[in-house]
């Protein structure tokens, strides 16, 4: 959710008042995705988890009931690989949003003549990076 944080840039004119920009972009889908789908995952493994322990006859004596647990496996599986694309593809969305050329392109006081903006540091994303490679 970009759009909610504000950003003080200068006005560099006579009045020293400083203008807000906002970034654009809403990028909490994918990440809630991710997430709602490992909480899922966390329930169904301990519902399975407890049939496996406290009701193994059943398990073992019913034949529709492995087929339907290997199922719901595949089918978390294949959620999962769609869900760790969807937080890559987000994160990159986000670095590029916040990228440091595409910020002061945005502010209009940098584009005038004889004004020099510099972005100063480059942004940390490698703890963002391990994120999507976990």
């Amino acid at each position: 959710r970009l759009y909610q944080i504000p950003f003080g840039m200068p006005n560099c004119k006579e009045e020293s008042e400083a203008r807000t920009l906002y970034l654009v972009g809403d990028f909490s889908a994918p990440a809630e995705f991710f997430v709602t789908l490992g909480v899922f995952s966390f329930l169904y493994s301990m519902a399975a988890l407890v049939l496996y322990l406290r009701f193994h006859s059943l398990y073992t004596e019913n034949t529709k009931l492995p087929f339907t647990d290997f199922c719901v496996t595949v089918c978390f599986a294949f959620f999962w690989l769609v869900a760790a694309a969807a937080w890559g593809k987000g994160l990159s969305d986000v670095k590029a949003a916040t990228r440091p050329s595409a910020l002061i392109s945005a502010m209009g006081v940098c584009q005038e003549e004889k004004v020099h903006c510099n972005a100063g540091t480059t942004p940390a994303m490698g703890l963002a990076n391990i994120s999507v490679v976990r």
